[in-house]
């Protein structure tokens, strides 16, 4: 089966990570077919099947034992993709490049409702950015950029309790078309 894992914290401050390398050490532990899309922290790849959770476990251990980098690892499978992209309620937006604002932040378990509220309590007042539960997901409309906003991933995980890692719907939709260009050239 063909999986998604979304690597959170590579390539960013002393977490250098080249995806070769990191593609060697998965095909060791059993990953095939891996491959990176859009940019570094996205694999593609297959794998027995098991639990999502269990191959992001499995991954996360790898990527600590060989690089000695702790990583937040998503895995998905292309239907859960699917849906994270289609439950997206900010996808609505025209302007020109709003799809590199709007994001998903995807996180390993489902944060109570409680600590989304205290999130929105928080948040009310600071800035423009729309924000909305989902499944093991938090949507966060940027409407004036990421690297301007006080809605940092620091500030949410204080409130959610998990790291996350995020995406904008562009990059998700690059990385959907590209699981299902692979899987129709399978047959």
């Amino acid at each position: 089966m063909r999986y998604l894992a979304l690597l959170g914290s590579i390539n960013v401050g002393k977490n250098r990570l080249l995806m070769v390398d990191l593609r060697e050490a998965l095909e060791r532990e059993g990953f095939t077919d891996v491959e990176t899309v859009t940019a570094s922290g996205n694999i593609l790849f297959r794998h027995d099947e098991m639990p999502p959770e269990g191959l992001a476990e499995k991954m996360a251990w790898i990527v600590r034992e060989e690089f000695d980098i702790k990583s937040e690892i998503v895995v998905l499978t292309r239907d859960q993709l699917a849906r994270a992209i289609a439950d997206n309620p900010f996808t609505d937006r025209t302007q020109e490049g709003a799809d590199k604002q709007v994001h998903t932040i995807f996180f390993a378990g489902q944060f109570p409702q409680s600590d989304f509220q205290q999130l929105v309590n928080d948040y009310a007042g600071r800035g423009p950015e729309r924000i909305a539960a989902g499944d093991r997901t938090l949507f966060v409309d940027y409407n004036n950029g990421v690297g301007r906003s006080p809605l940092t991933t620091g500030f949410i995980s204080k409130r959610l309790g998990f790291v996350g890692t995020a995406r904008n719907i562009r990059s998700m939709k690059r990385i959907l078309t590209k699981m299902d260009a692979l899987e129709a050239a399978d047959g």
